[in-house]
């Protein structure tokens, strides 16, 4: 019995450091040592500032990254293991031990590293979560869609090398090039008056080729990059419990269909004189 109560006591314990590591105003601090830190992680690229203030930053960052040591340790405490199961907690673990590892010697480049403590701010917002979460299971799809630009850009590189790369070597001298080229096109940064005019010069109907390509990549496949991560954030929105347009119109249908029903049952109920 007192090793179950001790047991007992242990995990209530443990329940309760989570409990306070979830509270509003703990994580609303946890977010405002994040931004601290990010303009602290700033000043330091003044070579100006470091002069004046050097040590004094230093010393702020080494605090503010030791209650992080200390938040991660209290979380290890209160999950354990179970800890480890959530891919936010690892990347906030690792985000937090790359900054302790020493920077010196051959380790010197992750002292730049320690940038990525920012994005400890994407855990701790649940909307900016939200927003990761949809892009990253918005991959699939997203790699789809790639592949039929790279086919797109491919086909295209060949058909503008093999009309336009005689006269315009520098743009559409080899694959490469054309595809750099049509790159830009499709940017439209100086696609105009920087490449397709030169080109209509020699090749008057090249717009075709020009306005087809246009067509297909910009307005086209780039806007299905869109619809694919804007439908994965609303799966990812409605995963977590949060109401989507759809699931609200379901809603308010199904609530006029029960009021209609109510009236219809009442007004059957009525005596004949009432109803007239």
């Amino acid at each position: 019995m007192i090793a179950a109560d001790a047991c007992l006591d242990g995990a209530s314990w443990r329940h309760r450091v989570a409990a306070v590591l979830e509270l509003p105003r703990v994580q609303h601090v946890l977010i405002g040592l994040i931004l601290i830190n990010a303009v602290i992680l700033g000043m330091e690229t003044s070579s100006a500032l470091m002069a004046d203030w050097g040590d004094w930053l230093n010393v702020a960052d080494k605090a503010i990254l030791a209650i992080f040591v200390v938040e991660i340790a209290l979380r290890l405490i209160a999950h354990r293991l179970s800890y480890f199961r959530d891919p936010w907690n690892v990347f906030d673990f690792s985000v937090v031990v790359i900054a302790l590892v020493p920077a010196s010697g051959p380790l010197a480049v992750l002292r730049a590293l320690r940038v990525l403590r920012v994005l400890r701010l994407v855990t701790l917002v649940p909307s900016m979560k939200r927003v990761i979460g949809g892009l990253l299971s918005a991959l699939p799809g997203l790699g789809s869609v790639t592949a039929i630009i790279g086919l797109i850009f491919y086909v295209s590189a060949v058909i503008a090398t093999k009309l336009f790369g005689a006269a315009f070597p520098e743009w559409f001298g080899t694959l490469g090039d054309s595809a750099f080229t049509l790159f830009q096109v499709m940017t439209l940064e100086s696609w105009a008056m920087g490449i397709v005019r030169p080109v209509m010069e020699v090749f008057p109907n090249a717009w075709v080729f020009f306005l087809i390509f246009i067509l297909a990549s910009t307005f086209t496949l780039l806007n299905l990059f869109i619809a694919v991560i804007v439908n994965a954030i609303q799966q990812e929105r409605q995963g977590d419990g949060h109401p989507t347009v759809e699931s609200e119109l379901t809603r308010l249908h199904g609530e006029i269909r029960r009021l209609r029903e109510d009236l219809a049952h009442h007004g059957s109920r009525l005596p004949e004189t009432e109803q007239h």
